[in-house]
């Protein structure tokens, strides 16, 4: 089914784009009593729905999890079972990553024309096919295309669910329901690493499937962005989903209103594309998204978490690592500098212990430094890089630039972790010392970043943050 996603204006109006820099909310005042009774409103009734909503969405990031997680556990038995060498291996680790890319260059485009359950069906069934192609591989062809599949479905996935969270959300809410995302991942690829010592790879490949029927099955009793519904001009199905969100008893009217006039206005705009991004209106979002997924990736998260099996092993600490790997907490935390703070330190505690083995020095501690290294830097990026830069990215664009923005972001994303996971290998047969403290540097420059470039966005709306941003 076509859409008319955007309005071209071919003569846009000035005072429509200055309007833009504007939080709606100025529009439309309401007084303490009003905002008191909408969010008792807000948050009676209606958080059942939210919460399911999210639970179905993140089925999504347990499935981008499990696809991340299934290379580490299975490298020796695949590498045996098809007599796959090193480089072809790194292939079949990294290609993930190169689907993801494709997936990441349609994912905002997807989502604005099929809305946000529309782009999560398309990236469950490509998953599925991608298992399927992996379980029943016999060489390394096949191995590649269902792990390219999968990759391109999660490329979708990494976009859309938090994105998805984000628009349906209550503001008080956004941020712990979004950072869901994460913990998902992670769970997804901890418990990918924990059965894949137990069960074999084939098998392992057939669990991958099991999110995604979850996923399929779910969408049908959730509603649609009502953002989205919004933007393409559903004024009916736009409030009935609001409503059911907020709760049958709530008054939805200021929301709806300033979600209309901040459509409404966009709508004056001709449509978005990527060079579009680099107008002085949007370049500091640019910067912060494409910042902020740079460092993410360059911190050695995907080499680390695609071979960790060969990290303990090379490191004489595999047998430990195997059982307290998946051992990780994770809680929510604004301060995002103290969690990379946190990976420069994991990937310090790692080189070093590799460095000692290379010396011959203190050989009784080099097991228990590189694994509480390991997981120091697992557990830091879970709860700060891992999340954070994801919240953000769903927040800080404007609607109409949101699907441009968002594939440039995760393309960048995607792109950093094919060179990182295609590259890791090969930098441990070069130096695994020089490795970690590469991954160091990089988690150092986060904190610099962090501290000096990107805004809080916590208690705000939408549209307030994007005002705010561009202010």
């Amino acid at each position: 089914m076509a859409i008319d996603q955007y309005k071209d204006i071919e003569n846009g109006d000035s005072n429509g784009l200055e309007d833009l820099e504007k939080p709606f909310i100025e529009h439309k005042k309401v007084d303490e009593h009003e905002d008191v009774e909408a969010n008792n409103s807000d948050e009676g009734g209606s958080i059942g729905i939210v919460l399911l909503s999210t639970f179905v969405a993140v089925c999504g990031s347990f499935e981008f999890g499990s696809c991340v997680g299934y290379s580490a556990p299975t490298q020796s038995a695949i590498r045996e079972n098809l007599n796959l060498t090193l480089a072809q291996y790194s292939m079949f680790g990294s290609i993930l990553t190169i689907g993801a890319m494709i997936g990441a260059i349609t994912s905002g485009r997807i989502a604005d024309f099929i809305g946000r359950k529309g782009a999560m069906r398309m990236s469950a069934g490509f998953c599925i096919a991608g298992w399927l192609a992996v379980y029943f591989s016999m060489g390394a062809w096949s191995l590649d295309m269902g792990r390219f599949f999968t990759g391109y479905g999660i490329g979708i996935f990494s976009y859309v669910v938090p994105v998805f969270i984000a628009e349906i959300a209550p503001k008080n809410l956004r941020g712990g329901l979004t950072t869901i995302n994460q913990l998902m991942i992670v769970s997804g690829s901890s418990i990918a690493f924990l059965m894949g010592t137990v069960i074999t790879w084939r098998a392992l490949a057939l669990t991958g499937i099991i999110p995604c029927i979850v996923l399929l099955l779910g969408l049908f009793f959730i509603p649609e962005s009502p953002r989205w519904l919004a933007k393409v001009g559903h004024g009916k199905e736009f409030e009935a989903a609001l409503r059911r969100f907020r709760g049958k008893d709530a008054d939805i009217s200021h929301e709806a209103a300033e979600i209309q006039a901040y459509i409404e206005t966009l709508q004056s705009l001709p449509k978005a594309g990527i060079l579009d991004l680099f107008d002085r209106k949007y370049i500091r979002s640019v910067i912060i998204g494409v910042g902020l997924m740079v460092f993410q990736q360059f911190g050695g998260i995907n080499g680390i978490g695609f071979y960790v099996s060969e990290t303990f092993v090379a490191a004489g600490s595999y047998n430990y690592g195997r059982s307290n790997i998946n051992g990780q907490i994770r809680k929510k935390d604004h301060f995002l500098w103290c969690q990379a703070t946190g990976t420069f330190l994991g990937c310090f505690l790692t080189g070093a212990s590799f460095f000692l083995k290379s010396q011959s020095l203190l050989l009784e501690l080099i097991p228990i430094m590189a694994i509480s290294g390991v997981l120091i830097y697992i557990a830091s990026f879970s709860i700060g890089m891992g999340a954070v830069p994801w919240v953000i990215m769903s927040e800080i664009f404007p609607i109409h630039v949101k699907g441009a923005a968002g594939s440039l972001v995760v393309l960048v994303n995607w792109l950093g972790a094919w060179a990182v996971s295609y590259t890791f290998n090969f930098l441990m047969s070069w130096s695994s010392t020089g490795t970690f403290l590469l991954y160091a540097a990089f988690c150092s420059l986060t904190v610099l970043f962090v501290a000096k470039i990107v805004p809080e966005t916590k208690g705000k709306t939408l549209e307030e943050i994007q005002a705010s941003i561009n202010s």
